[in-house]
């Protein structure tokens, strides 16, 4: 993801985004101050399809805003926020109006209930006025501080508009009729007589209409809402990190336009509420539990546009998966590429490393959990060309998986780690490219060997071939990859042009857990230096160790904390089984239900690295997206490694290996399409539910 310094372009008098509410429901979005109010401050607003339809939605009685009192969210796509008009009614000290606004977004706009109250024992006369701005600024505007003049609004009956393009419009309409409308400043007021201890409602609906679908990239999703996991556990934050985290996946629900039936889930709030290819199948993949049609979707979609052709400007290569969509190119201000030329990323973008052999492991966890097999069958031919790629363009550096930017104005580093900064020696020096990433090496044995399992599992040739190359990808690994310190043997990060490991200490080396490149005495090796201080720092994994020259916790991906980060090293280390690995899967959920807890059990794309010596709570990152697909993931991928289930549904098995007693039941998992629930009782796992041909197996 291309992050940008918000510190650098917005005044310290504007909320920060860690500090904004956000509600939605993909491709809208709405951020907010805590008290429900609009303002055309930084990022806040309304956004459809990454445009801002609505720069401001103000509130105030009898010229005064309202003082808040709180707010919560009700669901992913829901907010509530209170407030006490103290200017008006008031007997001695107490307010004695009361505002309540209640948000609903849904994926072409926004309601919004005013509700005004009174505790007053007379009626009160009483202004209610609403001011709204609408400045059409693209998301990279926003997220680059440059912000357009305000559109200037119309009126058409009791409804204020605003028009661009050849026939769109943003629509405001109100219930009642306002009293009076001033189009030229897009102020709404009504003239009421609230009763004695009576209430008045305004209604207001905000929609973006008649926009061509050719220029929309994203539509709402038709799939059903995501299934709710019922946990019972003597840790309450584990149930309420899943059940704030499954709202919010829900609301981040997104198909392409001209794949409508396909359902994936968008990266994050605000700046990646599109499709990204590396985001969506983690999310998909952690979700598995929940069921298997968002990882079929996320699957399908991808495909669609899956690398054709061979295009140095956009990163397209035959097999590849793309890295992300928009509707348009964007330039990102404050970024540079690999030659010094300003970052400017093409709609359709293929910069990644990693994402093809990850679209080759969603695909066989899925057939794991129970993907119809005519589904898994109809995505064979997009596998082999994955695994194409991966021979033919991916491994051009000594065999290795490995990456640089022909094009001089895109990504310069293209793991998930992809900031300019993100891969250095453990002197601070920058690792120049080409660069194999050690965990995109773990990434392509694995695919290549769930390849083999696939295409013996439906009668398909080949297997063997690709078996052969994920062997010698493991042999080159071990001789190339590790390095040595005080503390022993441990992976480097990366090789860099010049064939030299890339020494620092890194999260990076937790996704090798279970991917099968590792033997079992080189997984505790790595799961030693993972429960190291210098590494977890008490609320999740630093993405650097706290010992390196660079390090530093608000950095981007410089020893900050990403919580998809840790929930992937936490499915690792429970997948490893040993019990080195065990104890630091315990250590580092532990850290992530506290930092949960710490944000109200929504996630944050990142959050400072600092630790719990530091004191106090975790600190939040201020320009974080929240919330974040994997982020909010990562709920499902604790309950995952706590019960350690691990299904092979064609075979009729199913693993479980608890990895602690914390659990009594959870219920609402999907196997196969059924509905089942894992029961604990003493530690003994039983599966009901099932299909009688599934067997539990300890």
């Amino acid at each position: 993801m291309v992050h940008e310094d918000q510190s650098a372009t917005e005044p310290t008098s504007q909320p920060q985004l860690h500090e904004l509410v956000a509600t939605v429901c993909a491709p809208a979005l709405c951020l907010s101050a805590t008290d429900g109010q609009i303002r055309h401050d930084g990022a806040q607003g309304l956004y459809i399809d990454d445009v801002r339809v609505l720069s401001a939605l103000e509130v105030s009685i009898d010229g005064v805003a309202p003082t808040p009192l709180g707010h919560d969210l009700v669901g992913g796509n829901q907010g509530r926020f209170r407030a006490a008009a103290f200017n008006v009614g008031r007997e001695g000290a107490d307010p004695r109006v009361f505002v309540d606004r209640d948000r609903l977004l849904h994926g072409r706009g926004m309601t919004e209930s005013i509700i005004v109250r009174s505790y007053a024992a007379v009626p009160l006369h009483l202004r209610v006025e609403v001011r709204a701005s609408c400045d059409l600024a693209g998301m990279v505007d926003v997220k680059s501080g440059r912000f357009p003049p305000s559109v200037c609004a119309s009126q058409m009956g009791g409804r204020l508009l605003w028009g661009f393009g050849d026939e769109t419009r943003v629509v405001l309409a109100t219930a009642p009729t306002p009293t009076r409308i001033v189009a030229s400043t897009a102020t709404l007021s009504w003239d009421v007589e609230i009763a004695a201890r009576g209430a008045m409602t305004f209604e207001m609906a905000i929609a973006l209409e008649g926009r061509d679908r050719h220029v929309s990239v994203v539509v709402p999703a038709r799939m059903a809402r995501l299934e709710r996991p019922c946990v019972e556990a003597e840790d309450e934050r584990i149930e309420r990190f899943v059940q704030r985290s499954v709202a919010d996946l829900d609301a981040l629900r997104l198909s392409l336009a001209d794949c409508p039936n396909d359902v994936f889930l968008a990266a994050g709030v605000p700046w990646f509420l599109t499709l990204f290819g590396r985001d969506s199948i983690w999310a998909a993949r952690m979700l598995l539990p929940l069921g298997t049609e968002l990882a079929a979707g996320t699957l399908r979609t991808l495909t669609a546009r899956q690398g054709k052709v061979r295009d140095t400007r956009t990163g397209e290569q035959p097999g590849k998966i793309l890295h992300e969509v928009r509707r348009e190119r964007t330039d990102h201000r404050l970024w540079r590429g690999e030659h010094g030329e300003p970052l400017s990323l093409p709609p359709v973008y293929y910069g990644t490393v990693d994402a093809t052999p990850l679209w080759i492991s969603l695909l066989h966890d899925a057939w794991r959990w129970g993907m119809p097999e005519a589904e898994v069958a109809g995505l064979l031919e997009p596998m082999l060309g994955c695994l194409r790629w991966i021979a033919r363009y991916g491994c051009v550096q000594d065999g290795f998986v490995s990456y640089v930017d022909e094009s001089g104005s895109g990504l310069t580093n293209q793991g998930w780690k992809d900031s300019h900064d993100a891969i250095q020696f453990r002197d601070g020096r920058l690792a120049r490219a080409p660069l194999a990433l050690c965990e995109v090496q773990g990434y392509a044995y694995e695919a290549m060997a769930a390849g083999a399992a696939l295409l013996d599992a439906f009668d398909r040739p080949g297997a063997e071939e690709w078996r052969e190359l994920a062997g010698a990808l493991a042999q080159g690994f071990r001789k190339s990859f590790w390095v040595h310190d005080a503390g022993g043997p441990y992976p480097a990060v990366a090789l860099d042009r010049d064939g030299a490991a890339v020494d620092s200490l890194t999260s990076n080396i937790a996704h090798l857990l279970g991917t099968g490149i590792l033997d079992d005495a080189e997984e505790e090796l790595v799961a030693s230096r993972l429960a190291s201080p210098v590494l977890d720092c008490g609320y999740g994994l630093r993405t650097l160790a706290a010992d390196s020259a660079g390090f530093n916790p608000l950095s981007y991906h410089c020893g900050s904390v990403w919580g998809h980060d840790t929930a992937i090293a936490i499915l690792g280390l429970a997948r490893s089984g040993g019990s080195t690995a065990r104890r630091a899967a315990v250590s580092l959920i532990d850290g992530l239900l506290a930092a949960a807890e710490a944000f109200e059990y929504r996630m944050p794309e990142l959050y400072g690295g600092h630790g719990r010596a530091y004191g106090g709570d975790p600190l939040p990152y201020p320009a974080s997206c929240r919330p974040q697909a994997w982020s909010a993931a990562a709920s499902i991928a604790v309950l995952s490694a706590l019960t350690g289930i691990r299904p092979d549904v064609p075979n009729g098995m199913v693993h479980v290996s608890p990895l602690s007693s914390r659990l009594s039941r959870v219920g609402g998992l999907r196997l196969g399409g059924r509905s089942v629930a894992l029961e604990f009782d003493g530690g003994t796992p039983a599966l009901l539910g099932a299909d009688e041909e599934l067997h539990v197996v300890p």
